[in-house]
């Protein structure tokens, strides 16, 4: 029996576990090379990719062994992050199959997203594709899934209007602001952290006349470059508590791995700002600000998950337009199916044919030995001659087992065939020999 990869993923999501959940399991840029590398090497994992964003944690894995493959990854999450594994497993789901197929197509479409069609998610998965490339964790099933990822993606976007209304989550972190202050204009905003999230947001800022804007960045050259494109002021990351009593708004993104604002700091901000409201957005993963800064009168805290009662205008739309996408995603499936399941006949075809041609050879050198009279021109009419009489016979079981998959839409019945042809034909003599 020819044994080959199956193709699983395994992971949590905003769907089915809370922030607190997901920030605990979350991965830095720089984890990532290290979690590829281990993982990798684990001998029930043949090839990976792995994702880590705002909103989920997912390995995409082929694996001749899929429940051996689920319980390294529970074993490595719990141990790399130093949780026990009674804390996220209830959040786990696992895909194998088309199931797992047509979830990768769906993240990488923004079907699967908090914000359904938000653009960020196919660049993210990009980005995890080329690392996963990079480490050579992938290998032909990965890497043909991913860009037919890509492709089905580019399809549902240009193909439905999914991405028509803004609705991000920076998008709905405004929204929010707009609710609780009526109106942005001449309101003093902190963006703390200058990455692609706080670029987003300070573009609709901009757009509602918020001002002035202030930009606090670990990295100062970054912050200074955004806050000049959008004609704010960048401050030092070490300023961001004296600048508490100035703003209204404070929207924080930093891939930091503990609180940036705590309780603490707001001793004595809010009788500066003679108790007017402060509005902090938290849009970071693991989050930026101490929840408990909520309880400050005046003080409203709101994280990535309280965002969601924000997105409801236009989500309608877009949900429209993602059933058309569903049905892209669905194709798709089909058509990746077809070309999973060709690998199974694939060795067998060219086995089998390699062994005919052998035997063929064989037959034909003994047959022109006798011949010793027959010229070089009836030698070579024999000789195509016979290796037309091959290709004819072999035609009909190669068109039987190439579409034995598609035909009866159950990979057991296609593996029935070709363990039967591979015992009917004696097409493992060969590796038995040896």
């Amino acid at each position: 029996m020819v044994e080959k990869s199956e193709i699983i993923v395994i992971g949590l999501n905003h769907k089915t576990a809370p922030v607190e959940v997901r920030e605990r399991l979350a991965f830095s840029r720089e984890d990532n090379l290290q979690v590829l590398e281990i993982v990798r090497q684990k001998p029930c994992v043949d090839e990976m990719v792995l994702f880590s964003t705002c909103n989920r944690v997912e390995f995409l894995l082929a694996t001749k062994n899929p429940s051996k493959a689920v319980e390294a990854v529970k074993d490595f999450l719990a141990d790399f992050k130093k949780t026990p594994r009674q804390t996220f497993e209830q959040a786990l789901y696992v895909y194998d199959g088309d199931e797992a197929v047509r979830h990768i197509f769906r993240v990488a479409s923004s079907l699967d997203s908090m914000v359904v069609g938000e653009p960020q998610i196919l660049g993210q998965i990009k980005e995890f594709y080329q690392e996963s490339s990079h480490c050579r964790a992938c290998g032909v099933i990965l890497n043909r899934l991913m860009h037919r990822s890509f492709s089905v993606a580019k399809r549902v976007r240009t193909e439905t209007g999914i991405g028509d209304h803004a609705v991000s989550i920076s998008y709905a972190a405004v929204e929010l602001g707009r609710k609780i202050f009526d109106k942005l204009e001449e309101k003093a905003v902190l963006l703390i952290g200058a990455g692609e999230m706080a670029e987003l947001a300070v573009e609709h800022l901009v757009t509602y006349r918020a001002r002035p804007i202030f930009v606090a960045n670990r990295t100062f050259e970054r912050g200074l470059e955004l806050a000049e494109r959008f004609k704010g002021t960048a401050i030092r990351f070490e300023e961001v508590r004296d600048y508490l009593t100035q703003v209204d708004i404070v929207i924080s993104s930093t891939g930091a791995p503990h609180y940036i604002l705590v309780h603490n700091d707001f001793k004595g901000v809010m009788r500066a700002r003679r108790n007017r409201p402060l509005f902090l957005i938290d849009i970071a993963v693991p989050r930026d600000i101490d929840p408990e800064i909520n309880r400050i009168a005046n003080v409203y805290v709101y994280d990535i998950d309280d965002l969601k009662s924000a997105i409801q205008e236009n989500i309608d739309d877009r949900q429209r337009e993602a059933r058309r996408g569903e049905r892209i995603v669905d194709g798709a499936v089909v058509q990746f199916r077809r070309w999973f399941q060709s690998l199974d006949v694939v060795p067998t075809i060219v086995a089998l044919r390699e062994k005919v041609e052998e035997i063929r050879q064989l037959e034909l050198k003994k047959t022109l030995a006798s011949l010793t009279s027959a010229s070089e021109k009836d030698r070579a009419a024999i000789d195509r001659l016979t290796a037309a009489l091959v290709n004819k016979i072999l035609h009909d079981p190669t068109v039987f087992l190439k579409a034995s998959g598609d035909k009866h839409k159950h990979k057991d019945k296609q593996s029935l065939y070709v363990n039967i042809t591979r015992e009917l034909f004696n097409l493992d003599e060969r590796n038995n020999r040896e």
